[in-house]
């Protein structure tokens, strides 16, 4: 049996039919092939699967599909604009935010989503928001700083 679910996906409109079972991590990267948003841990414990729910972070392997019924659904594919990087990538990319990559999507969309929470974070604060998301490769210490620099651009 399928449930019909309709929301908004990186600003298109997606209504189809899932399995009541459906994670929503899963629904993102089959049918809609948004594969950005990796699958980590399955526990939600890692942060690797952060998705923007109504502009708050979330993590979708945490969250079934039919719980997004009319919901606006962000992934990092949906940041960039017309090829240019939005300013937190830019800001991962300039200070060496990132090692392996795996983590970087749900990292920078923990932190797209802070901005919606606090105008100037404290470095405290930004820890604190990113205290779900694990990095095995770095220190997470340039991934502060981009964060800090992808903020100050994002309400400049």
């Amino acid at each position: 049996m399928k449930i019909p679910v309709s929301l908004t996906v990186n600003g298109q409109p997606v209504s189809t039919q899932v399995e009541p079972r459906t994670l929503l991590v899963e629904f993102l990267r089959g049918p809609l092939q948004l594969t950005g948003t990796h699958v980590g841990c399955d526990t939600a414990q890692c942060g690797a699967c952060t998705v923007l729910v109504d502009g708050k972070p979330m993590k979708s392997c945490n969250m079934l599909a039919v719980q997004a019924q009319g919901k606006t659904i962000t992934t990092i594919e949906g940041l960039a604009t017309d090829g240019a990087l939005h300013p937190m990538q830019a800001a991962f990319r300039k200070n060496h935010g990132l090692q392996c990559g795996f983590c970087t999507p749900g990292m920078v969309m923990a932190a797209v989503g802070l901005a919606g929470q606090a105008k100037q974070p404290t470095e405290a604060q930004i820890r604190e928001a990113l205290d779900g998301n694990f990095c095995r490769c770095t220190g997470y210490h340039n991934i502060v700083k981009a964060v800090q620099e992808g903020l100050a651009e994002m309400t400049a």
